[in-house]
């Protein structure tokens, strides 16, 4: 007695054979896992250089309100320190201005640099984020 085509998959109780399942199993998990690890990597990146450059920013705004610098003092001083932290790309735009804040007269110093998305590339410009610092004024 020949067997049918496919029987030998079956066994006694009529159910398909699962010899290789758990190759094919631990395969997808471990893709999914691997993409969520990346991600979860990816996202602590963007937060370590968004934290960067806010604290450069905010330095920067506080060194350039003091009674003995320009407000410009505070441009070279966030750039100073994101080169030091992250890379000189990141520190390519950097402004300061006069403004006021909490009615106060302050320092605001903006960065402008790129958002990562893959790695260190991303969007141009992606992040901006602002410090500020009352001006010191002697009296």
């Amino acid at each position: 007695m020949r067997a049918s085509p496919g029987s030998e998959l079956r066994d006694g109780s009529g159910l398909r054979d699962e010899r290789g399942s758990a190759v094919v199993e631990f395969v997808l998990v471990g893709v999914l896992l691997t993409i969520l690890t990346l991600s979860v990597i990816q996202l602590g990146l963007a937060l370590l250089i968004r934290n960067s450059v806010q604290d450069a920013a905010s330095e920067g705004a506080r060194y350039g309100a003091l009674a003995d610098n320009t407000i410009g003092d505070g441009v070279g001083r966030a750039k100073d320190l994101i080169t030091t932290a992250i890379g000189p790309t990141y520190a390519k735009h950097v402004s300061v201005k006069r403004g006021s804040y909490d009615g106060y007269p302050a320092a605001i110093v903006t960065v402008k640099t790129p958002l990562p998305l893959i790695g260190l590339i991303g969007i141009p410009n992606g992040l901006e984020v602002r410090g500020h610092a009352a001006i010191e004024t002697l009296p």
